[in-house]
């Protein structure tokens, strides 16, 4: 049994009657999800599902789906992410195939088209749960010559976000995620991993979705702190701030777009006047955003670094370091988790490169469940001194317009730069001539006008070398978008297919 599965189960009995979970309002006391969890645990107990078995949980931020979570967890069964969010037929699909002992869903996405009829044919046993903690119901058992599959010491399997093509599921070791959040929790003042379970005061606010890594990290920190939980079933701005107000939140999260989306809202700064901190990852973080938070609010944003592969977290800011090191260090990702070494290789030749020199980040440490082998990232980045990490951009996306390497990190730097513009993505496209050409989505601020596209060309050619301008301009209300909000390459490529 994992340090996690022994935390998960000690904290759960501590006090039935305490409030964990804050959904829209409303409030559920530990005793409520325990009930739920119990239920669940019947239920796959009743399938004869042994411990290391493969169960598949859609998973939705709903009180009913953290007690489903925990329900497999605590139980050290696997728990395989599936994502209601897909589209009916993108869901069968990955469905098919998987050899699932079992399925846990919303009751309400197991009557959608096709879903039934698959989870039929392939013979699971099915659990309808509630979106609150009022509905366990087993509908069906597995069938007889449905042989469970098992994953020998793996905790979950993982969506990744699919940010650059199909997302894939990556094997998430007990191990790994006992590392992990031993690290992890060495950020937070006078606490060690290792402490006596206890419920504590305070309130995590948990936004990104469970099917995404920063999602199910945040729900399961917050569960083996013993902290409440104030779940958001998606965000905006209004329910956003809600619950911050509703539970006088210390520490909030917040993707990049979203702290742009605030920032636009000019929400009152006493609305935010319990925040001491917010923590900002999933997607690169424009220091320039950090800094106007940090003059309308007085409220440091402390980027993070991590991966679905990584199990979490790799790298960070702390309160401390962001009040002593900002200045200096700005722009940095944070700095490496003291229980991770990490270097800079060329990336062609893998040799390691000094200190302040740019290449590919590689990586080593026990939460990364590869025999302690140094693993190569798709990151351009720079490490200094100090130990913090600056990500230049990604090394596998490089558009190769007519010879010369284009990064879309770059471009979009500078199209933020403009005063219209709230967000935009870049990625290449198809050209006849030159094999492939930079193209840029945007999404404007509220009440801008679109620039005119040579006027925009105008604009860039004074932050970028020539060939680097993008070539097609789409304005957009939104973007493409991966389950954990970052732009999605594959629907950004077919976005300007059907604009040509």
């Amino acid at each position: 049994m994992s340090q996690i599965t022994q935390k998960l189960r000690a904290i759960m009995a501590l006090d039935p009657d305490r409030a964990e979970i804050d959904f829209d309002g409303q409030e559920y006391s530990w005793g409520d999800i325990a009930r739920v969890v119990h239920a669940v645990e019947a239920g796959l107990d009743a399938m004869a599902l042994p411990a290391e078995t493969r169960v598949g949980v859609m998973l939705r931020n709903r009180p009913g789906h953290v007690a489903a979570m925990l329900a497999v967890l605590a139980t050290d069964r696997c728990l395989v992410t599936l994502n209601p969010a897909l589209p009916d037929t993108r869901l069968v699909a990955d469905i098919a195939g998987l050899n699932l002992a079992a399925i846990i869903a919303d009751a309400d996405d197991l009557v959608r088209d096709g879903i039934a009829a698959q989870l039929a044919n392939e013979g699971m046993g099915v659990i309808a749960i509630g979106s609150a903690l009022d509905l366990v119901a087993v509908q069906s058992l597995p069938t007889a010559d449905l042989s469970p599959t098992t994953a020998p010491g793996v905790a979950i399997e993982m969506l990744t976000s699919g940010t650059t093509g199909t997302p894939k599921r990556v094997p998430l070791a007990r191990s790994a995620f006992d590392a992990s959040f031993a690290a992890f929790t060495r950020y937070e003042r006078g606490r060690e991993f290792v402490d006596k379970p206890q419920l504590r005061s305070g309130v995590t606010i948990v936004v990104n979705p469970l099917t995404h890594i920063g999602g199910i990290y945040g729900c399961i920190g917050a569960l083996i702190a013993g902290r409440k939980i104030a779940l958001l079933e998606r965000f905006t701005v209004d329910s956003w701030v809600a619950a911050i107000k509703r539970n006088e939140a210390r520490v909030a999260p917040a993707v990049p777009s979203a702290l742009k989306m605030i920032l636009e809202a000019d929400v009152p700064r006493e609305d935010l006047s319990s925040l001491t901190a917010l923590i900002s990852g999933t997607a690169p973080l424009d220091p320039d955003t950090v800094d106007a938070f940090y003059a309308r609010f007085g409220i440091p944003v402390l980027a993070n670094y991590g991966a679905t592969e990584f199990a979490g977290a790799v790298a960070g800011w702390t309160i401390d370091d962001f009040r002593a090191h900002w200045s200096t260090k700005r722009g940095s990702a944070g700095r490496i988790h003291a229980d991770m070494v990490a270097r800079i290789v060329d990336p062609d030749t893998g040799a390691v490169l000094e200190l302040g020199e740019q290449g590919v980040l590689e990586l080593k440490g026990a939460q990364l469940n590869n025999a302690l082998q140094w693993l190569r990232t798709t990151d351009r980045a720079v490490l200094d001194e100090d130990n913090f990490l600056f990500i230049r951009g990604r090394a596998d996306n490089a558009i190769v317009r007519g010879g010369f390497k284009v990064h879309p990190d770059e471009v979009v730097a500078a199209l933020h730069q403009h005063p219209c513009i709230r967000e935009a993505a870049v990625v290449g496209v198809a050209d006849a001539r030159l094999g492939e050409v930079p193209a840029a989505a945007i999404i404007l601020k509220d009440g801008s006008s679109p620039p005119a596209q040579e006027e925009l060309k105008t604009f860039l050619k004074g932050r970028l070398i020539a060939y680097q301008v993008p070539v097609h301009f789409r304005y957009v209300t939104d973007f493409p978008r991966t389950p954990s909000m970052k732009p999605s390459t594959p629907g950004l490529k077919a976005l300007f297919k059907t604009s040509s």
